[in-house]
């Protein structure tokens, strides 16, 4: 029994960095679209006017600020596929 338990965790330790490249995979910028295509639907928005940043996040997404055309401030998380995502 002991050796089974042993086995099972050694098993797991074994496939955990193919799982953690799996995930590194989907949440990299270069997963989707590119950063241009991003900004593109940023700027198809009715009250878009400027960019003001524009970053990648480890958590796996755009950060985007932008004003409006009436000076409000705008920030969105958009993910590497251009969906966005809840802010947490």
């Amino acid at each position: 029994m002991r050796s089974l338990i042993f086995g099972m965790g050694i098993a797991a330790l074994c496939a955990w960095p193919a799982q953690a490249q799996q995930q590194a995979e989907k949440s990299s910028p270069q997963a989707g679209k590119k950063p241009s295509e991003i900004l593109s639907l940023i700027e198809a928005r009715p009250d878009f006017a400027r960019l003001d940043e524009m970053s990648w996040s480890d958590r796996g997404y755009y950060e985007i600020q932008y004003r409006t055309s009436d000076k409000a401030r705008v920030e969105i998380n958009i993910d590497a596929g251009g969906n966005p995502v809840d802010q947490e």
